[in-house]
């Protein structure tokens, strides 16, 4: 009954609601007054004859003063404090005007004490009225119906870690919103434990559990936005055990740069759990290759390829040119580059320090974005990309990298990875591009598998065309790990698998990766690409190894979920292991060999590959071609073993056509 009266009262519009508080401070006006009567002679005051045009005259002054000081202009669901500075000066306002009458009148008999009591009285009686309603109201929210369709939305209590002036300000917010309910804070701080912030009381992490229990809580909100992603990794550990669901703020410099508001509240960033701090950039190499130049990224629309776009624009390039072989991929990226330069183009946001941006652009409206469609292997078209637009710099980032498709499909991963870069970069040879850059992986290091081999190979003809002497192009290699959020990772996989109650799959149990955030693996590929002297190949150092099964339980638990297994047979989502799947190894390298050398960056070193010379190269480069073309792969695994170093296939031959013809001619 209450909840229906209370979301009634929202319902109702807006002109009744300011009829309502109108004649409740009439009410107040009269009452306040022989309230103030009733004290000042201590007994209950009745009122003489031409006293009675007091009390008409006290709400025919307050109500005008309260209009005109805006008090009936206030959503009172969403009242602060500081609208008692308001309230007190109408109420002031009011005891003096009515004081003033009052003299005027000719009107005998009234004490002088009754002035300033009537005034106090019409302060509490005022004030006390609308932060009574805020409370009684502050909680019930509205469906998009309006005011008949009102329903009141049960609220999650939460647990805010950090009670610093974010953590303040993300409980403020969510008093107001209908999703999150504020029940205590917990802070590292001793000092600040038994403290109380707005009404919460401040714990020690160690509470959580009897938090947990008492209020039912089912969130815990992380608001540190500038602690760095070591210790918040550390505190995301801590509330692993826990199984609750983990959130966080976004970072200042969102909030401040207005992308996003203090209540925006999102997933633990995964890339938390790497709890590695980034290396601050040399931006004299993020420049080197970009800054005035044009600038072309093969496979644009990839996860890779878009992040390196996003970093390049940043950089200031005279010309953009997204070539990428999917329409849809480079209609969307193509899109989202061209608003984030129209929005840059704004000079009067860029004066007054809108949306500002370490590296933002000062020109942005004179930087030419590019589309072009196109395959890698089509040698023509890229030739006359380059040379019609005089490109200086090419970022290769085309590649088929899905380790098990490769294998179903190996022809064409050939024909990609290894001819699409072979063709990419006669063309740039022709065109007299400067830098060429090729992103490879660690898959290429002691390959298992049909796609590390191509990888390897296309590594292994960039080596061999920078030591031709009449080449003026300079080609660089950089080679990482399994990017955080690309196009295969495990991380949507295991966001999509948990969101529909699992199973969550991993191959095996004691597999491990390395993984990187993709804009930190895109700004160190341009750094790498700027310390190239030809031929090099760069290692990015990629922390360490991260057991993928492990992942699994953080995210499961982070997601305020139980892992079901044989312990615990009423948990929430199941850990399924299926097996290596096809060409997949255990644990992965980044390195061949030992001879490795640092550079003057903390996270890129140098690597000494072998080489195989041009001449000898080429030879084998023809008869490959030859075996694709006619789906002999038989012959193109023998190649491929015989050139890739390390390259110890884990599989039979996959190709699905190959195996369906093998299949129908054994009958």
């Amino acid at each position: 009954m209450r909840s229906n009266s209370r979301s009634w009262c929202i319902g109702l519009r807006r002109q009744a609601k300011v009829f309502i508080f109108i004649g409740a401070d009439i009410f107040f006006a009269m009452f306040a007054l022989w309230f103030a009567l009733s004290l000042r002679w201590g007994e209950l005051y009745l009122p003489k004859q031409d006293e009675w045009l007091l009390f008409v005259a006290a709400p025919v002054i307050a109500v005008p003063i309260f209009v005109k000081l805006g008090l009936y202009r206030a959503i009172i669901r969403y009242i602060e404090v500081r609208a008692l500075w308001a309230i007190i000066q109408a109420t002031t306002l009011y005891a003096l005007v009515f004081a003033f009458v009052l003299y005027e009148s000719g009107i005998k008999g009234i004490p002088r004490t009754v002035l300033p009591l009537n005034g106090l009285n019409m302060l509490l009686l005022v004030g006390g009225s609308r932060f009574f309603a805020r409370w009684w109201l502050g909680d019930v929210y509205l469906n998009l119906g309006g005011g008949r369709g009102a329903k009141k939305f049960r609220k999650k209590n939460v647990v805010i870690y950090g009670a610093g002036s974010a953590g303040v300000q993300l409980a403020s917010a969510l008093a107001y919103g209908c999703e999150f309910r504020p029940v205590a804070f917990i802070d590292d701080d001793a000092l600040l434990h038994k403290q109380k912030v707005n009404g919460l009381r401040i714990y020690p992490l160690s509470s959580l559990m009897y938090l947990i229990a008492r209020y039912q809580v089912s969130d815990v909100l992380l608001a540190m936005p500038s602690t760095n992603r070591a210790r918040q990794s550390e505190i995301i550990r801590l509330l692993e055990p826990f199984a609750i669901h983990v959130m966080s703020m976004p970072g200042l410099a969102d909030i401040a740069q207005g992308k996003v508001t203090v209540d925006v509240l999102q997933e633990v960033d995964i890339a938390d759990l790497l709890g590695r701090n980034a290396v601050a950039p040399d931006h004299t190499l993020l420049h080197v290759n970009i800054e005035g130049k044009v600038v072309m990224v093969t496979g644009a629309g990839g996860s890779i390829g878009s992040e390196l776009c996003r970093q390049i624009l940043r950089l200031q390039p005279e010309t953009l040119i997204l070539f990428e072989l999917s329409e849809f991929a480079l209609y969307a990226i193509e899109k989202e580059l061209q608003y984030f330069l129209e929005k840059h183009s704004d000079h009067s946001a860029l004066d007054t320090g809108i949306a500002k941006l370490p590296g933002d652009i000062k020109n942005a409206y004179e930087i030419k974005l590019i589309p072009v469609l196109g395959s890698v292997t089509n040698k023509l078209r890229i030739e006359k990309v380059c040379k019609t637009f005089r490109v200086q710099t090419i970022y290769h980032a085309a590649a088929y990298k899905h380790v098990p498709m490769v294998e179903k499909n190996p022809g064409e991963a050939i024909w990609n990875n290894i001819f699409g870069t072979l063709r990419t970069a006669e063309a740039a040879i022709t065109a007299e591009v400067e830098t060429f850059v090729l992103i490879s992986t660690d898959k290429a290091v002691r390959p298992t598998n049909t796609m590390g081999a191509t990888k390897r190979f296309a590594e292994l003809i960039l080596q061999a065309l920078s030591a031709v002497d009449n080449s003026s192009t300079r080609f660089t290699m950089v080679r990482f790990g399994n990017v955080l959020g690309s196009s295969g990772s495990v991380v949507p996989l295991f966001k999509e698998q948990i969101a529909r109650g699992g199973p969550v799959t991993v191959t095996d149990e004691r597999i491990t990766r390395y993984f990187m955030t993709i804009p930190e693996a895109s700004q160190l590929v341009i750094q790498a690409g700027g310390m190239g002297h030809g031929g090099d190949v760069f290692v990015l150092d990629m922390g360490e190894p991260i057991h993928i099964v492990d992942l699994a339980k953080k995210m499961i638990h982070l997601s305020g979920l139980q892992i079901k297994d044989t312990d615990h047979l009423n948990g929430d989502i199941e850990i399924r292991f299926t097996g290596l799947r096809p060409g997949e190894k255990l644990y992965e390298e980044l390195l061949i060999g030992d001879n490795v050398s640092k550079t003057d960056h903390a996270r890129i070193m140098r690597a000494q590959e072998p080489v195989i010379p041009w001449t000898a190269l080429e030879k084998i480069l023809a008869t490959l071609e030859q075996a694709t073309k006619e789906d002999d792969f038989e012959m193109i695994r023998h190649i491929l073993t015989e050139v890739v170093a390390g390259f110890v296939p884990q599989c039979e031959i996959e190709d699905v056509l190959w195996k369906e013809d093998k299949r129908l001619v054994n009958g």
